[in-house]
């Protein structure tokens, strides 16, 4: 071993420390092997006697290598020699000569081979393996043919298929049912295929929960009765060193489980699961401690006897009284522009606040209400004379039929853009033929109107008006007549207020079911109606002592108009 000065073990030192925080690459040995960084000193020194310049991991490898006795093991199935008639010494089930009768395999027949000599079998390949090794002799996967695991996969395909269609047969029926209608609907949207195919294997929510439990080792295969151990990730959870699988990437150290660099450094942050250990370590006091090495590194350069590792404390009092100075030149030098220029946050000087009062004299009382003066208050608290998409007027400068708009272009639409004359000619166009509409389906609607009155049935109908359409008689009444209809309805009246109501029926009249009224009856009916709104019917009704001409109890002008009849 050549002999190093104090700066080439400083410098192995520090080459050392890079390859296993992955700054630097890992090293080689004789075969072009990367040696793991993290391996002991004393293990990859290699002995004195073997004379090794390079770094060789050669001599920790088993030098008494008998052989490879994975690659050796039976030929099933192969046959050396079928024979036509059964041999002396052969089995007497089958006729083959590489075993016994006791020994045979086949299924037992009525009649051996030996006495019928037919179908006699093929002599198998017999062997004899000798493994030398310890793990090949105890290893029972030795001589295993891995095609025969694809009828273990073709019948867990055809399993899975089942599976689905079951589910799929089932999901079918809760639809049809209606036991889950808004699932149904969901699902036919997104496919009923993306529902089947969930993954049953796949952790649910309520039992992540274990993962970030911390649990205490006591007595177990994993540890002491103390330490702690936690799960650092879940299954569904990609592994960092699966992230970029380019061999010259971020290193990942498998003894602590860091990989410090971000593997994936040239894709967006937003898309990134995984961004380096680095990345989780700039946070707290990080930053810190690294403005007060740098610092201490650049004092050193410049001449300063500090050194963080070997006097830290002189190293934080240096760096603090730096900051402190580096204030102060700073608040100086906000001083001075403050001093140059102003400052608008600063509060007005008294000179300036007397000139900018007023005369303006207003009086509270406790409860903050004006007593004396009026009180100024702000117009509007929203802004003001504020233009929009380049209109010449504000918002609301302009209304018509209950509606606000700009008074440039009479748009009714706030957040539109201004089209000045034009707009303001196109928005009378359109009044003009909305009116023109609604007077033309008002036209249309009489029309049609009229039309239904001249088809209508009722144009063929007689009214009599000589008896219900005028207020007064038409033609000349007989007096007679008219006094024998009024006696009948004093009658009538007389029968209902002492309660007779029984010997007449319901919508009938005395005269006769289905008879017409007459024109003296009704105009007895006329005479005997009250009427409140006649200035003679009091006068009347003193003078008749409470009736009418005739005895009758209403009073009117149709009964003075009678007497002088």
């Amino acid at each position: 071993m050549a002999f190093k000065t104090g700066d080439e073990w400083r410098r192995q030192k520090e080459l050392e420390e890079a390859r296993k925080a992955g700054l630097a690459p890992a090293e080689v040995d004789e075969n072009g092997k990367e040696i793991n960084p993290h391996i002991p000193q004393y293990m990859t020194t290699a002995p004195w006697y073997l004379n090794s310049d390079k770094p060789t991991l050669k001599h920790q490898r088993n030098w008494n290598d008998k052989g490879k006795d994975a690659d050796q093991w039976y030929d099933r199935g192969v046959k050396v020699f079928q024979a036509t008639k059964f041999r002396k010494g052969a089995c007497e089930n089958c006729g083959a000569m590489t075993h016994k009768t006791k020994d045979c395999l086949e299924r037992p027949r009525s009649k051996g081979a030996k006495w019928t000599n037919k179908n006699i079998a093929p002599d198998e390949k017999v062997e004899d393996i000798k493994l030398a090794g310890f793990e090949s002799k105890r290893d029972r996967w030795n001589g295993y043919d891995s095609k025969e695991y694809a009828r273990v996969v073709d019948r867990f395909e055809q399993l899975e298929e089942l599976r689905k269609e079951i589910k799929k047969k089932e999901h079918l029926d809760e639809i049809h049912k209606g036991e889950a209608a808004e699932a149904a609907a969901a699902d036919a949207e997104a496919g009923a295929d993306g529902a089947i195919d969930e993954d049953e294997t796949k952790i649910k929510e309520e039992e992540e929960a274990g993962f970030g439990e911390v649990k205490k080792r006591v007595r177990t295969t994993a540890g002491g009765s103390t330490g702690s151990v936690r799960n650092l990730r879940i299954r569904e959870d990609i592994a960092k060193y699966l992230l970029n699988l380019d061999v010259n990437s971020a290193y990942y150290d498998p003894k602590s489980r860091s990989m410090r660099e971000d593997p994936q450094p040239d894709k967006p942050i937003s898309e990134k699961l995984f961004q380096g250990d680095n990345f989780v370590r700039n946070g707290g006091e990080h930053a810190a401690w690294q403005s007060l090495t740098l610092h201490s590194i650049t004092a050193h350069e410049k001449g300063l006897d500090v050194h963080m590792q070997a006097n830290p404390s002189l190293a934080e009092m240096l760096y603090k009284q730096f900051k402190e100075k580096k204030d102060q030149l700073e608040n100086k030098s906000k001083e001075d522009v403050v001093k140059k220029y102003g400052s608008a946050a600063a509060p007005l000087p008294d000179e300036v606040k007397v000139l900018t009062g007023s005369e303006r004299y207003v009086e509270y009382d406790r409860a903050g209400r004006v007593i004396k003066g009026v009180e100024v208050k702000a117009k509007s608290r929203y802004e003001e004379d504020v233009l929009i998409n380049n209109h010449t007027c504000v918002w609301g400068s302009w209304w018509r039929d209950g509606t606000w708009g700009f008074a440039c272009c009479h748009s009714t639409v706030k957040n539109s853009y201004c089209t000045g004359k034009a707009g303001e000619q196109a928005a009378a166009q359109v009044d003009e033929a909305m009116l023109a509409n609604m007077e033309a389906a008002a036209r249309e609607r009489e029309a049609l109107e009229l039309k239904r009155r001249q088809e209508s049935k009722l144009n063929d109908y007689e009214f009599k008006t000589d008896t219900w359409g005028t207020d007064g008689p038409d033609r000349e009444l007989d007096p007679k007549k008219v006094d024998a209809a009024m006696r009948k309805l004093e009658e009538r009246e007389r029968a209902a207020m002492e309660g007779d109501r029984s010997k007449r029926k319901f919508n009938s009249l005395e005269s006769g079911a289905g008879e017409h009224v007459t024109p003296e009856e009704m105009e007895a009916y006329r005479i005997k109606k009250g009427r409140g709104d006649d200035p003679l019917a009091a006068l009347m009704q003193a003078q008749n002592g409470g009736g009418g001409a005739a005895g009758g109890t209403g009073t009117g002008t149709g009964t003075a108009g009678y007497e002088l009849l």
